[in-house]
C-alpha cells in the first residue's frame, strides 16, 4: 500500500505536506497530492465539497476519507458528496481543519486515506 503523505503543518492560509510545495489547501490521497482548486469541480463554502473531488481521492485508492470544513467550520460538504460515499462504503470523518489534520495523519499510519484540506475561514 501507498502511503498518503503526512502533512507537516498547518496555520492559517498555509499548510505544509511532506514532499509537496508549501499551499493553502489540498487533495491528499495514498502516492502523493496536489494543490486543491476548487474552480476544478465548483466547489464553494456553500454547497460545500463536491462529489468530483472526493471522486479523485477513491480513483487515487483512497478507502477511507477526511473533510475538512475549514478553520471557522465555513465549508459546508454537499448532500451528495456524503451519499457517494455512503453508497460505495467508504468511511468519512467530516471535522474542522486542524483536527481533520490529526486525524488524517492518525490514519495515514495504517490507511489508504484521501483527505481534503481548507486552510482558512
Amino acid at each position: 500500500m501507498e502511503r498518503s503523505p503526512a502533512v507537516v503543518s498547518i496555520s492559517w492560509g498555509s499548510m505544509r505536506v511532506d514532499g509537496l510545495p508549501d499551499g493553502k489547501d489540498y487533495m491528499l490521497y495514498p502516492g502523493g497530492g496536489r494543490p486543491w482548486d476548487w474552480t476544478v469541480s465548483g466547489t464553494r463554502h456553500s454547497p460545500g465539497i463536491q462529489p468530483a473531488d472526493v471522486e479523485e481521492l477513491l480513483a487515487h485508492g483512497a478507502t477511507v476519507v477526511v473533510l475538512s470544513r475549514g478553520m471557522d467550520l465555513k465549508l459546508e460538504v454537499d448532500p451528495r458528496t456524503l451519499a457517494l460515499l455512503a453508497e460505495r462504503g467508504v468511511p468519512v470523518h467530516v471535522v474542522q481543519t486542524e483536527e481533520a489534520v490529526r486525524v488524517y495523519n492518525e490514519l495515514a499510519e495504517t490507511e489508504a486515506v484521501g483527505g481534503l484540506f481548507h486552510s482558512t475561514c
